[in-house]
């Protein structure tokens, strides 16, 4: 009974040791975060006041890299466009990514912030359009350059490499297929392990969000292109009109979800356009349907993709039209993959993390229809860990107003979304600095 209670006694001190390791740490996190928050947050500002579209990061790129370089990482400009990998060799150990995405959108800024954006710009498709960084990722740069500040400062408490890469074209879901179709994983180090984080519109700021196994979804575009026989809107027996089959197709399509997929297999089909004549009594000669079609696996998406060319051809063919004037069906080369987080890294991290933050500010949060390019990065060799996580970014006063009145927040993409950027990036910085620290460990 002795030997027993001395045993326990040994155990209960290695627990309470190993609490006052991570207590200590997370304390002494908090503490290099906060003396970082002044020239981050200047940065951030910045950042936000001077937005670049997709593909067009340029200054941004060059801002950045700078930056990395001077923290001692070796930079290199213009990977896969205007995307910046940064890579800092510190001893032998394993190789971790770290992935921050650059681009704005096409929205005119209304947060009313002091530093909103003024940007006006031309778009890829000849348009004058504002521009904003309503989607975040000026913080999630921010934060990128604080983890790499922090690590490059403390170098002795880990080993192995940081490879910090920033993507291009997020918005456009092909910033992470240009990288990797420009030797990411051959002209530079291979990660073991690879993290990223996107800011959250629906959670409270500070709080992290963490989905083990799928969490983004695949996301295609697709157009079905629908032919018909005008005419009179006064003589309909004498034309083919496009803009019935395209109800028809429209009802149709709502099968695929709801009687050829298993009930527990997510997926939406969606019509979010509808395009078709000019005048009240003209039937028109074409339509035209824009799609967006999402779901988790290779599995499912590839139903869904055949189960639209199929449903479109057959009610052309159910309106007595000719072959060459059956719709066409075509998928648009905007595919973004669904995002995996290895579940049992995953949650790993998530321990990680409770542990430097507390337990109230780590919570599991259900898979989103969303796209993210970052699983591409998975995608690309399966054998790598990797995790992407939500970090909170609705300030304390507006959440705690929405849960008393019930008021809808701004969501990402909108022109008023304006997260608490501090919790936001000071948060992240100390997650990715713990989970670093952690998987470097000397």
């Amino acid at each position: 009974m002795k030997y027993i209670a001395f045993i326990t006694s040994v155990l209960c001190l290695a627990s309470s040791s190993l609490a006052y390791a991570a207590t200590n740490t997370a304390s002494t996190n908090a503490k290099l975060v906060q003396a970082a928050m002044p020239e981050l947050m200047m940065l951030y500002k910045d950042l936000h006041q001077s937005p670049e579209l997709s593909s067009v990061e340029f200054n941004t790129a060059k801002k950045l890299a700078i930056k990395a370089r001077e923290l001692g990482f070796a930079v290199t400009e213009n990977v896969g466009g205007t995307g910046v990998v940064a890579v800092l060799k510190n001893g032998k150990g394993p190789t971790v990514l770290i992935r921050a995405d650059m681009d704005a959108l096409p929205i005119k800024e209304q947060t009313g912030l002091a530093f909103a954006s003024q940007v006006i710009t031309i778009t890829e498709e000849g348009l004058s359009a504002h521009v904003m960084h309503a989607c975040g990722h000026d913080t999630h740069m921010t934060s990128w350059l604080g983890t790499a500040k922090l690590l490059s400062e403390n170098k002795e408490n880990w080993s192995g490499t940081l490879v910090m890469i920033l993507q291009p074209a997020e918005e456009r879901g092909r910033g992470a297929k240009a990288m990797l179709a420009d030797g990411l994983y051959k002209r530079f180090p291979k990660p073991d392990y690879a993290l990223a984080f996107h800011n959250s519109a629906s959670l409270k700021a500070g709080v992290i969000g963490y989905t083990p196994g799928f969490t983004f979804a695949n996301v295609d575009s697709v157009n079905i292109d629908i032919k018909g026989i005008g005419g009179h809107g006064a003589y309909p027996h004498l034309t083919k009109d496009p803009i019935v089959l395209g109800a028809r197709i429209v009802g149709a399509l709502q099968t695929l979800v709801s009687r050829e997929l298993n009930p527990q297999d997510p997926a939406v089909v969606t019509v979010g356009s509808f395009q078709s004549g000019t005048k009240h009594n003209i039937i028109s000669d074409q339509a035209l349907l824009l799609l967006t079609v999402r779901s988790y696996s290779d599995a499912t998406r590839q139903t869904l993709l055949d189960g639209i060319k199929r449903i479109a051809k057959g009610e052309g063919i159910a309106m007595g039209l000719p072959d060459k004037l059956l719709p066409v069906v075509t998928v648009k080369d905007e595919f973004t993959p669904a995002t995996y987080n290895e579940p049992e890294f995953t949650k790993k991290m998530a321990a990680l993390f409770t542990a430097e933050l507390g337990k109230e500010r780590v919570i599991e949060v259900p898979a989103v229809m969303a796209g993210e390019d970052f699983g591409r990065y998975y995608r690309a060799d399966t054998r790598i860990k990797s995790m992407i996580f939500w970090v909170g970014g609705v300030p304390h006063d507006k959440w705690q107003a929405a849960q008393e009145t019930g008021e809808a927040l701004p969501s990402l993409h909108s022109p008023f979304w304006a997260p608490d950027a501090k919790k936001v990036i000071s948060t992240a910085i100390r997650a990715m600095n713990s989970a670093v620290l952690t998987i470097l460990a000397n």
